[in-house]
């Protein structure tokens, strides 16, 4: 036999050993390949906010970071849905309108109370009160007007109508856990 007649024996010997098996991506290449945020996956995540005045309102850089579970709905909306897809030590600044943030403000939700029910040291405009409502959930209305007879409670969020600016940074990204036995 010659050698070309050989090497098409061998190649073609190797290339019926191939197409009889089928073959799958070895888990290690699975684990090596980056997590991104996606449902279910635990998130952990450094961040800043800020509102159209650029005065930071809330941060927690240089401090604990912030877990939360993607797709849970545990953070505002607009939040969650420009977090999606991002990886571990990515960065991102993230623009929130009112209708994915807290909401457009309700006037519905400013409400007049006699002022007897309300202490009289917290007799204030920009008093921020709290107390139970109907179904037994914790309000924390504003005052807004105090008048003779009656005082003006504002129970829309304090973050309700604003636009919302977010630096963020993924920390780290766990895999979804499950409580099902494995079969």
């Amino acid at each position: 036999m010659t050698v070309q007649l050989l090497a098409r024996v061998v190649c073609g010997s190797a290339l019926a050993l191939l197409t009889s098996h089928s073959f799958v991506l070895a888990d290690d290449h699975a684990a090596t390949s980056p997590m991104t945020v996606s449902d279910g996956k635990t998130i952990s995540m450094e961040y800043s906010l800020t509102l159209e005045d650029k005065k930071v309102l809330d941060t927690n850089v240089g401090g604990e970071p912030l877990n939360f579970t993607q797709g849970s709905h545990q953070i505002i909306p607009g939040l969650e849905t420009a977090l999606e897809g991002m990886k571990v030590g990515e960065s991102k600044q993230v623009t929130v309108d009112p209708e994915q943030g807290y909401g457009p403000i309700n006037p519905q939700a400013v409400q007049e109370v006699p002022i007897d029910q309300i202490p009289p040291d917290a007799r204030k405009v920009g008093v921020r009160l709290s107390g139970k409502g109907p179904q037994g959930q914790m309000v924390h209305p504003m005052i807004t007007e105090v008048k003779d007879q009656v005082v003006m409670l504002d129970f829309n969020h304090p973050l309700a109508g604003k636009k919302l600016f977010f630096d963020v940074k993924i920390l780290d990204i766990q895999a979804a856990t499950t409580s099902e036995p494995k079969p």
